[in-house]
């Protein structure tokens, strides 16, 4: 194998539990490629799948997912808690081993021009791989979402690759390279969405907060309960127990406790020992305390 890749495609559709399973069996009829976790949420009508591979073989599954996505998820009934801006919502791959930053934005460029070409679909290049300053956050090219991009794809969101026409039923895609980043929510024993709300504006990087954070507040339901979602964009910057704290010490000062935390995909070994050192307040805690980690070496 000559590297690992891996991707994390959004898609949105967290609800008809089947059309997602049929998502997962393209990928995994990819040979090369290993279906490392999935998850999907009906609240915010979302799934994530983690795979990863040699970069030939993921850039082969990543383009036939996103070609039996706009098969079956069409934005125009299209309703959820999340941003997105279409039915493939974001679409970043990770250098694992063996692989540089570069080789994974080459492979993001490749499968943005493919998409273009035969879906007719605008595409936006975030993270390592944009080509724009004002591309990098992708909170910043999501923000008008799919009901509001038609208007802007002529003027503030001229797309990097595709037409400048919104595709009806796929919408837009973002598509990007990027490190490992861990997506984490924190569930709050309340429905006062806008105690969530003023948690994730206070804790994330932009609103001058943690650093390397992203954060918002959501409603959920069954049971009802208000969720802080969070991407630590560099755990070595601000790791779990860090954003636990800060969340978990502006809740109880509202009076409020905290249900449960959440991982969407999978974290780093050494992010989850470092979670795990603080919870049980072990001094230098690292990977060669771990017998796995140990004969891994």
């Amino acid at each position: 194998m000559a590297g690992i890749v891996e991707c994390v495609p959004n898609i949105s559709e967290g609800r008809r539990l089947d059309v997602v399973d049929g998502l997962a069996s393209v990928i995994t009829a990819t040979p090369g490629v290993r279906l490392l976790d999935r998850t999907s949420d009906p609240d915010h009508n979302r799934s994530v799948f983690t795979f990863a591979g040699d970069p030939a073989a993921v850039e082969r599954a990543a383009l036939a997912l996103i070609d039996a996505t706009y098969r079956v998820v069409d934005m125009r009934g299209h309703t959820g808690a999340h941003p997105r801006l279409g039915a493939v919502d974001v679409v970043p791959f990770v250098p694992l081993a063996g692989v540089t930053m570069a080789d994974c934005i080459a492979i993001a460029h490749r499968v943005g021009e493919a998409v273009a070409a035969k879906h007719g679909v605008p595409v936006f290049y975030y993270a390592m791989a944009a080509t724009r300053p004002e591309r990098v956050r992708l909170p910043d090219i999501r923000k008008p979402e799919y009901e509001g991009l038609a208007h802007l794809l002529e003027t503030t969101h001229v797309p990097d690759a595709g037409p400048r026409t919104l595709h009806p039923a796929a919408g837009a895609i973002v598509i990007g390279a990027r490190p490992p980043l861990i997506a984490f929510n924190i569930e709050l024993d309340t429905t006062d969405l806008k105690l969530a709300q003023r948690i994730a504006k206070e804790i994330r990087e932009s609103s001058g907060g943690l650093p390397a954070v992203q954060a918002k507040g959501f409603m959920l339901s069954d049971p009802p309960r208000a969720q802080v979602s969070m991407n630590l964009l560099d755990h070595t910057v601000t790791s779990l127990p860090q954003v636990w704290h800060e969340v978990e010490t502006r809740s109880r000062a509202a009076g409020v406790a905290i249900l449960r935390g959440e991982l969407i995909g999978l974290i780093p070994l050494d992010a989850a020992l470092a979670a795990a050192g603080d919870a049980l307040k072990l001094d230098g805690f690292a990977a060669d305390r771990v017998i796995e980690a140990r004969f891994l070496e």
